[in-house]
């Protein structure tokens, strides 16, 4: 696998890296899906996940080691609190789902897979849905193969972590990933300029469209403070990656 260099990740479209884990970069999915499909249809869309050991192989041998690392109990119950609270916010119910044994590779090479047949788009919401929505664990293979049945594709995707071709552009992702210094998710890149954060999907909207900034954050707000609801028993290590 050869590096992608700087250079050659300027040259190419506005994009943003997301997680189909993070809530936050489904907040920002949200948010361009219903506000700015405009710039959704414009820009490069590129996976991030965190690497299992045959991923962080690849990386190893371009000389690559990414910033990830596990996050601290009290900070991943503050992730899962304040988002929350945007989604109530937002009046978006959400299903929390438990991560039991996560496998990353599953469901982002997924995606690759369901890309080159022309329904990664399709298979993100439906991710999306299924995560957020009806609360299930998108490192279970057969999760993916049931999204593989409703958008009419072989169930097969569900072992794209299997596939060495799929193995090798997943890991040109991470690459990439590296090159333009993401170390958050959604974390979002036009040129030289960088944005980190559901809240700045707006600045980057402005960005892509050639337009001024207003200031405006995307970050919602409610008139009153929102208790927060009992959480899902964390059941294996976060990363701080992931989380924002």
């Amino acid at each position: 696998m050869s590096p992608v260099h700087p250079a050659d990740r300027k040259k190419k479209h506005p994009r943003w890296y997301f997680s189909l884990r993070s809530p936050y970069s489904w907040f920002a999915y949200r948010d361009l899906t219903e506000k700015y499909p405009d710039v959704l249809d414009r820009i490069e869309w590129i996976p991030y996940w965190e690497p299992d050991g045959v991923s962080q192989q690849l990386l190893a041998d371009v000389g690559i080691s990414l910033p990830v690392r596990d996050m601290h109990r009290s900070k991943n119950f503050y992730i899962l609190r304040d988002a929350r609270r945007w989604a109530h916010a937002r009046g978006w119910k959400v299903t929390w789902p438990v991560d039991r044994a996560p496998h990353w590779e599953i469901s982002h090479l997924g995606y690759l897979a369901a890309e080159e047949l022309g329904k990664g788009r399709e298979y993100v919401a439906a991710a999306y849905r299924a995560r957020w929505h009806e609360g299930r664990d998108l490192a279970e293979r057969s999760v993916i193969a049931d999204i593989a049945d409703e958008l009419g594709l072989d169930r097969s995707i569900a072992d794209a972590a299997d596939d060495p071709g799929l193995r090798t552009k997943g890991a040109q992702c991470l690459v990439a990933a590296y090159y333009d210094d993401a170390f958050g998710v959604p974390f979002f890149v036009n040129g030289r300029e960088a944005f980190w954060g559901a809240e700045r999907v707006s600045a980057f909207v402005a960005s892509v469209r050639g337009e001024p900034w207003d200031g405006e954050s995307d970050a919602p707000f409610t008139a009153e403070p929102v208790a927060a609801a009992p959480l899902p028993a964390a059941s294996a290590p976060a990363s701080a990656f992931a989380a924002e």
